[in-house]
């Protein structure tokens, strides 16, 4: 077990990206985050799935990842602590504070250090509408498919990312970070 491939950058293909906000000016923030199934398969990987566990205290709120050590006979843990998501609170709390947990491994922490993605969108793809109190809110149409969008990503030798784009349905590249360099085979 080399338990420094917990840290390996995470491949695009594994990371998932969400609208964060528009603002009126229809610019939308957007978040890389990753998914706890995308945790379960690396913890897998790397030390086998007999070989890692997880468990939750405090009403899910907090969550203890175990590894264990054979070279000290013994588990070696990590915790963090999550929130509760708007949608399933419980089930959102307890896979948030494993995910967190799961940085404290090296896993997807790179995710820290991705930058503002920040892309302005087609007058067809956000509107503005007001909400039950009168105040203008923004929100995405169905025109804006960022689900569609094809990211790339590059690293650097010293596992920073170097270079992150993304492409939307129509071939177009809707954000560009970072300079693409070649890879040398």
């Amino acid at each position: 077990m080399d338990i420094k491939q917990l840290s390996k950058p995470l491949s695009i293909d594994q990371i998932e990206f969400r609208v964060q906000s528009i603002n009126k000016g229809g610019y939308a923030t957007i978040l890389a985050y990753k998914d706890a199934r995308v945790d379960q398969q690396r913890l897998d990987e790397v030390v086998g799935p007999l070989s890692w566990k997880r468990e939750h205290k405090d009403s899910n709120r907090n969550c203890v990842v175990s590894i264990w050590c054979p070279e000290k006979s013994q588990w070696v843990s990590k915790e963090d602590t999550g929130t509760e998501s708007n949608t399933e609170a419980q089930k959102g709390l307890a896979s948030d504070s494993f995910k967190r947990a799961c940085f404290n491994w090296g896993i997807g922490r790179e995710l820290y250090d991705y930058p503002v993605i920040q892309v302005k969108l087609a007058q067809n793809e956000f509107r503005v509408e007001k909400d039950r109190n009168g105040k203008d809110v923004v929100r995405a149409t169905w025109d804006f498919k960022l689900k569609d969008w094809v990211w790339f990503s590059q690293f650097d030798e010293n596992g920073k990312l170097s270079c992150l784009a993304a492409v939307d349905s129509q071939g177009n590249r809707r954000f560009t970070w970072g300079e693409y360099r070649k890879e040398s085979k």
